[in-house]
């Protein structure tokens, strides 16, 4: 992508004045995302009342991925090796909770000793443990992995590895986040029907997150698509990342309002087996991530001790 089309949505002025550049804000978005992964399926697994030791898994590798990432970001500063490699295996860690929480999750959809044709149906897949709930973990993971490595130059597609070495890739790192995003949005959409099913849309504006998040989705993987996107193009990604963050924001403040009692009182009970409030959530997120996808690769100088680096001259 080029830089002058992102710069008419963001202005140079703004980004950059950042501290940080575009994939350590990516880096630092994945620790959050590994964190709160882990509280939404605390909250999930807490609905039977008895965490079992599977469970535990995500539960408890969350918060130590964050932590992880967030220490590898510290050591980055002085020990760029060791820190790529921490947050490499924490990353594909992440990636390897993420497919076996969906197995798990799929052996719990099937009905092993059902006749032939009903072992799977779609009832089960809408009531049954969310299958693309896990696979968050591995989004995250390839989310954090694209982020760690070095593209060099800028927008070539082109990572350096350890001992010099280098890995050419199709496209661009900005055009590997777009399809991330959309992947995204993908994945959130999906388990956004599969729980809005389980009430048969009985409310018309349950369709209003379906419909952005099929939007965000075409638009991300379009745009991912282009290898000189127009302004109009990179507007109308803009407008349906706005559009996500603020149906993410409704529907946490709706599922929170129906989760309250009549009198407006909070019971902790309702807020765990009642409408889940960090779902919609994730249509925020995934717009958070689309916006900085937008950021230039450049969009943070080298800092040195503190400083950036002088473009003034030197006196003789």
């Amino acid at each position: 992508m080029s830089v002058g089309v992102t710069a008419s949505v963001i202005p140079r002025s703004i980004w950059s004045r950042s501290p940080f550049s575009r994939d350590q804000l990516m880096l630092l978005i994945t620790a959050v995302n590994e964190f709160f992964l882990a509280v939404d399926i605390y909250l999930a697994h807490g609905i039977s009342g008895t965490i079992t030791r599977n469970e535990w898994i995500p539960i408890m590798f969350g918060p130590i991925a964050a932590g992880l990432l967030i220490l590898a970001g510290v050591i980055a500063v002085r020990r760029r090796a060791l820190a790529t490699v921490m947050a490499n295996f924490v990353l594909l860690v992440s990636v390897g909770v993420g497919l076996l929480g969906a197995y798990f999750h799929i052996m719990r959809a099937i009905l092993p000793t059902a006749p032939a044709g009903q072992r799977v149906s779609l009832d089960l897949i809408v009531w049954a443990p969310p299958i693309l709930g896990p696979l968050t973990f591995c989004l995250v993971g390839l989310l954090g992995i694209s982020a760690v490595w070095i593209e060099q130059p800028p927008e070539s597609g082109t990572l350096r590895l350890f001992g010099g070495l280098r890995l050419r890739l199709p496209y661009s790192k900005t055009r590997a986040y777009f399809f991330l995003v959309g992947l995204g949005c993908l994945a959130t959409v999906i388990s956004s029907v599969l729980d809005h099913a389980r009430t048969h849309f009985s409310n018309p504006w349950l369709w209003i997150p379906t419909l952005v998040g099929t939007f965000g989705t075409v638009v991300s993987v379009g745009l991912g698509l282009l290898d000189r996107p127009s302004r109009a193009d990179v507007w109308t990604f803009v407008g349906a990342m706005t559009a996500m963050i603020a149906v993410g924001l409704l529907g946490s403040y709706l599922h929170v309002q129906d989760n309250l009692t009549i009198q407006g009182t909070i019971v902790g009970e309702r807020f765990v087996r009642g409408a889940p409030f960090l779902a919609p959530l994730l249509f925020c997120n995934m717009g958070t991530l689309g916006f900085l996808a937008l950021l230039p690769p450049d969009a943070a100088p080298p800092v040195i001790r503190g400083r950036r680096p002088s473009t003034r001259p030197k006196r003789t």
